[in-house]
């Protein structure tokens, strides 16, 4: 069984300090009383021992006058003195203060008063020669009564003022005790609160009070201390709660202000290059990425090709144009895995990838995903290895559904403005078939007619016909001429090489020359708006070569990277680049000029007599083709009309 310490009370300490000095002091004020009731009491005996010598000489002078009337009374009188004397009267209070001394010149007294009444009181002598020197002798025995008290009484008021100073050093020295013990404690731990209070309502909740006593003022601190140390724990809990509303607060301002700025760039964007573009930018900053790449990827998830850029190394740029599923971390995307984080490590004497030869250690993987359909990824690089939090993989993949559906409202607009020019090239043709119709049955009926005219012999009638014929015929090649400039050929919308094979199989047909196609690289596909252009300015180059070249063989050179480049070139007679010779029967390198410049391309014409011509088509650089794409639509239309 524990013994728990004895608890004292700040009541019990303060009375067990001055506990002493009030006994010292009640025992001092005692004896102090005692000392002056004695003195009182002394000092009335010295009064009444006065009065008998007062009274010896009286009776002396009554014996000595011979008047013996008073006398009686004076020795009754004086007989009550030595009675009072020896007894005491507490009354008055008169209290001999007896000592040997006292009491052996007492005892003279009355010994001298008992001789003195036989001699001269009862007897009555004749002869009283003697009377002065006995009363003198007598007086003086009871001045020696009186000297002796005196004495003894000097002795009780050097004790008496003993005991003053005593009482005075206690008091002086119980009031320093008791002040000394009042700030130890009292004043000091109230000074100590006072002072935890102060650092409290400053703000330091570290504040505590020594708790070294039992008392009161011990139970007191304890009891701020534990009231110190909860404050201490319910601020600290509030500064994290605010801190941690704040953060979200934070965090949730940063993602409706990321979120605004993709969807006003979603808003305003109006090709696919820019929207890439701007997403790159901003999602770099968002995610606090060191690189960015935006991918495209084809129907079947196969190749993903580079739209955009931010951050990344050109050499890293150019290798990964178009990256073929799982040849790199990009592109390694598995359905339902969602958001991946990839650590980038050299996989020992493996070649090192384009990511990790550029200083990155992580690659972030974003799917651009609608409805299920997987259309690109984003790729975030970071030059350390990082994690990402919830909130922010939730703001990534919000950031890549943003984006998503931007691309696919770009795509529908896309649609839309092909079918207008699809609907319009359509009407476009049948107008042509109607022309071209109506000129045929024209040139039947004067067929007939000049079947007529031969049979008749009418060479008037003939060469009216002949006329009419030959104008029919004119008109009818205007029509066809100008039919077989814009005739239409069926698009890939994500490769245009079959496209280009076709249309060289059909040259081949028409000319009897043989075509060659020679692909090299891997870029942008072209949209489908942009590859009907790129192959009308192709087929007029090649109907070019047909009409005036008098070439054997045709080559079509088409390089992707880093900008698509086409080549028409033969092995014909060639011709002076802006010579005499580009009459109305060249007017076909105007219109292919015409159409370049009408999509953001250029067109070089390069001819040496004698030694074939070649006509360069290249696409520039800084126009991607999905934008050049979206800008041709309506020209496209307006070139068909």
């Amino acid at each position: 069984m524990s013994s728990h310490p004895a608890r004292w009370s700040l009541g019990s300490k303060l009375a067990l300090v001055g506990l002493p000095f009030l006994l010292l002091a009640l025992l001092s004020t005692a004896a102090t009383l005692w000392v002056s009731w004695q003195l009182d009491g002394g000092a009335a005996a010295v009064n009444e021992a006065g009065r008998m010598r007062m009274q010896s000489y009286r009776m002396a002078l009554s014996i000595g006058t011979g008047e013996i009337a008073a006398l009686p009374d004076q020795v009754t009188e004086f007989n009550q003195s030595l009675t009072t004397l020896r007894s005491g009267d507490p009354e008055r209070p008169l209290f001999v203060p007896w000592d040997d001394t006292v009491q052996a010149r007492f005892n003279v007294v009355e010994q001298d008063w008992a001789l003195f009444r036989t001699r001269w009181i009862d007897s009555h002598p004749s002869a009283l020669q003697d009377l002065r020197v006995h009363t003198v002798t007598f007086a003086s025995h009871i001045d020696a009564f009186v000297t002796a008290i005196e004495s003894h009484m000097a002795r009780w008021t050097a004790l008496l003022h003993l005991l003053q100073m005593s009482l005075l050093g206690m008091a002086i020295l119980g009031s320093s005790v008791l002040i000394y013990t009042g700030y130890l404690f009292v004043l000091e731990p109230v000074g100590q609160l006072k002072q935890a209070i102060e650092k409290i309502q400053a703000g330091d909740f570290d504040a505590r009070v020594e708790s070294g006593s039992s008392d009161e003022f011990g139970t007191l601190a304890d009891g701020f201390n534990d009231m110190a140390g909860k404050l201490q724990s319910m601020y600290r809990n509030l500064e994290q709660k605010v801190a941690e509303k704040t953060t979200q607060l934070e965090e949730k301002h940063e993602r409706l202000e990321s979120l605004y700025e993709v969807t006003a760039l979603v808003a305003k964007a109006t090709s696919l290059d820019e929207l890439a573009q701007g997403f790159a930018k901003n999602i770099a900053r968002i995610a606090h990425a060191d690189g960015v790449a935006v991918r495209w990827s084809d129907q079947d998830n196969q190749r993903y090709l580079m739209l955009a850029a931010h951050g990344l190394p050109d050499s890293m740029v150019n290798d990964e144009l178009c990256v073929d599923k799982g040849a790199c971390h990009c592109g390694a995307y598995a359905a339902g895995s969602g958001l991946l984080v990839i650590p980038i490590r050299d996989a020992g004497d493996a070649p090192r990838k384009n990511c990790s030869r550029a200083g990155f250690e992580t690659v972030v993987t974003i799917p651009v995903s609608l409805h299920d359909h997987l259309m690109g990824e984003v790729d975030l690089f970071y030059h350390a290895r990082i994690s990402l939090s919830a909130p922010e993989r939730s703001l990534l993949e919000a950031l890549s559904s943003h984006l998503a559906g931007a691309m696919e409202n770009l795509r529908l607009n896309s649609l839309e403005k092909e079918a207008a020019v699809s609907q319009e090239r359509h009407l476009l043709a049948r107008e042509l078939h109607d022309s071209i119709a109506q000129s045929l049955a024209f040139l039947k009926i004067q067929v007939q007619l000049m079947r007529d005219a031969v049979q008749s012999g009418n060479a008037v009638e003939i060469g009216k016909v002949l006329e009419e014929i030959d104008m029919g015929v004119r008109e009818s090649y205007g029509d066809v001429r100008e039919l077989l400039l814009h005739f239409r050929t069926r698009t890939n919308t994500e490769d245009i090489a079959p496209a280009l094979e076709t249309t060289l199989r059909k040259f081949e047909h028409q000319s009897g020359m043989r075509a060659t196609l020679s692909m090299q690289g891997q870029g942008m596909p072209l949209s489908p708006d942009l590859q009907i252009q790129v192959l009308h300015i192709v087929q007029e180059a090649l109907s070019n070569v047909r009409k005036h070249a008098r070439a054997s063989q045709v080559w079509l050179d088409v390089q992707q990277q880093p900008a698509w480049r086409f080549e028409v070139r033969d092995d014909g007679v060639g011709f002076v680049p802006g010579g005499d010779q580009l009459d109305e029967t060249h007017v076909g390198l105007r219109i292919m000029t015409e159409r370049a410049q009408r999509i953001g391309a250029e067109v070089e014409v390069i001819s040496t007599p004698g030694h074939g011509s070649s006509i360069i088509l290249t696409l520039r650089p800084h126009a991607h083709p999905m934008q050049r794409a979206s800008t041709s639509a309506h020209e496209s239309s307006a070139t068909a009309a």
